[in-house]
């Protein structure tokens, strides 16, 4: 079964850090580039981060950039999700899913079941 299992989220204060990790299963990471999302409640769900496996470059949201770091480990078939200086606005689920051309661009597939970040005082 082809699947991600996002985990590392949890409730953090302004200014804060997280670390989350983004785990395949049934096919490998190191042909496909991934993708981290943001739902925040009632809103639309918003790309983040990439690392694309064509290419090997890292894209970051304007939003976000300066913030968070997006990186692949291929022996552990797994990406992570480093957010720094966290601030409200960033609250949300946070979703990964794999572009299957390895650039970073849609269409997006194999969706997890997200992890939920607080940002909060």
């Amino acid at each position: 079964q082809v699947q991600f299992v996002e985990s590392g989220g949890g409730q953090v204060q302004p200014g804060g850090s997280l670390r989350l990790s983004c785990e395949a299963s049934g096919f490998t990471v190191d042909s496909h580039a991934i993708s981290w999302f943001r739902q925040a409640p009632g809103k639309e769900r918003v790309a983040g981060a990439c690392t694309s496996s064509s290419d090997g470059r890292t894209h970051v949201g304007g939003l976000v950039q300066g913030r968070f770091t997006v990186s692949r480990d291929n022996a552990k078939n797994t990406v992570s999700l480093q957010m720094n200086d966290l601030k409200p606005e960033d609250t949300g689920v946070y979703y990964c899913a794999a572009a299957y051309g390895g650039m970073c661009a849609p269409p997006y597939k194999n969706w997890g079941q997200g992890t939920q970040v607080t940002v909060s005082s």
